[in-house]
């Protein structure tokens, strides 16, 4: 019995239909985070050093971008700019209420604001670019910093400084502030894992009885794996022992002949 041709191609143009409408779906969503300004990575281990991309788009509608001003938060006390050949980049400084100390011990009385970029030609509004920042991230963990960024263009500017409230999702704001969060160290995760495998061993001695007894029985397993290995080994040697002993060819043995006598 045949199978008619006609479900099997509506089932295939079903199937082509939506898998294009998923595809256009995330085009969408890409499309649409592309929009604002980002910042990657958006986390970041804190005391330590991160280069951050800006992702700059069209923010002016038809508009060309000219400028790119990126405020520091608090925290930052300078950034260094990377070197792009379509933009120029310049610090901007400020002086401090009062000196503010280190972690080694010295205190410095002004800071880096602000880094502003500044195109050699408009930045077409259906190109993108991006401009990167070395950092060196303070130990705040759990901390998320935004960096406020202003895009000016030919005509017009955008201004990409809304921060999100308590429990606002910042993708649902028309121009959020591109932000970094700041995770514990490497080092303070292992130290809080060795703590939580000594408590729990603490609290439930089967554990560490049970952790006692793989230990044994790796053992056990290498002992046997090492006698095994021995053996077959052995077994090697057997082996070729015999292929040599059938190698060998025997001497031959002479029968006189009948009525001769031997020889003495």
């Amino acid at each position: 019995m045949k199978t008619s041709p006609i479900p099997v191609l509506r089932r295939t143009l079903t199937a082509t239909a939506v898998a294009g409408g998923t595809a256009a779906l995330m085009l969408a969503g890409i499309s649409g985070a592309s929009a604002h300004v980002g910042v990657t990575p958006d986390k970041a281990t804190a005391n330590s050093y991160a280069l951050l991309t800006f992702g700059i788009p069209h923010g002016c509608e038809e508009s060309g971008t000219t400028k790119v001003t990126i405020t520091l938060p608090a925290e930052l006390n300078d950034a260094q700019p990377t070197v792009n050949p379509n933009w120029t980049a310049a610090k901007v400084t400020e002086q401090l209420a009062e000196p503010k100390k280190l972690p080694d011990g010295t205190s410095i009385t002004k800071r880096t604001s602000q880094i502003v970029y500044t195109a050699k030609a408009p930045l077409e509004p259906a190109l993108r670019d991006a401009l990167v920042l070395s950092v060196k991230l303070p130990d705040v963990a759990g901390k998320t910093l935004y960096f406020p960024t202003l895009q000016n263009c030919e005509v017009g500017q955008t201004d990409w400084s809304q921060l999100p409230a308590e429990g606002q999702d910042p993708h649902s704001l028309k121009a959020p502030a591109p932000s970094v969060t700041v995770t514990a160290t490497v080092a303070a995760d292992a130290a809080a894992d060795g703590h939580s495998a000594h408590a729990a061993s603490a609290s439930d001695p089967a554990a560490g009885t049970v952790q006692a007894a793989a230990v044994n029985d790796g053992g056990a397993q290498a002992r046997s794996w090492a006698g095994l290995v021995a053996g077959v080994g052995g077994l090697a040697l057997g082996g070729l022992a015999l292929a040599r002993s059938r190698g060998s060819k025997p001497r031959p043995v002479r029968v006189p002949a009948p009525g001769s006598a031997p020889k003495e």
